[in-house]
């Protein structure tokens, strides 16, 4: 079993930045590629990011690319959003997600665990 802690979600303007984190435990954390997905009030749940298991290769949305960036950092079983040039659209409760088999997917049935989420809301 895997449990994921996210944090680092809140209320920023428009422009600005945040970072999240997604603490693991349970399992060793670089057998598990590793996704950010978010889901807005009344959406989809959608995929935002993903990272393979040793960082090395990334995976973005359209939607996010070139504002966004995922990392880890293994040592510290530890997976980042760090996210900049916020827009109100971005508004929406993110999830960390890890899955032993599969790198890159952006279908939620392909992750394994999941975190419980955090808020972000971006304000106009």
């Amino acid at each position: 079993q895997v449990q994921l802690v996210e944090s680092g979600g809140g209320l920023v303007q428009a422009g600005g930045s945040l970072r999240l984190s997604c603490v693991t435990s349970g399992r060793t954390f670089s057998n598990y590629a590793m996704g950010w997905f978010r889901q807005a009030p009344g959406k989809e749940r959608e995929f935002v990011a993903a990272i393979n298991w040793s960082g090395g290769s990334t995976v973005y949305a359209d939607s996010v690319k070139g504002r966004f960036t995922i990392s880890r950092v293994n040592a510290k079983n530890t997976e980042y959003l760090q996210m900049n040039s916020l827009k109100p659209e971005d508004t929406a409760v993110y999830y960390c997600a890890a899955a032993r088999r599969v790198y890159g997917s952006s279908l939620s049935y392909d992750y394994d665990y999941w975190g419980q989420g955090t808020q972000v809301t971006v304000s106009s």
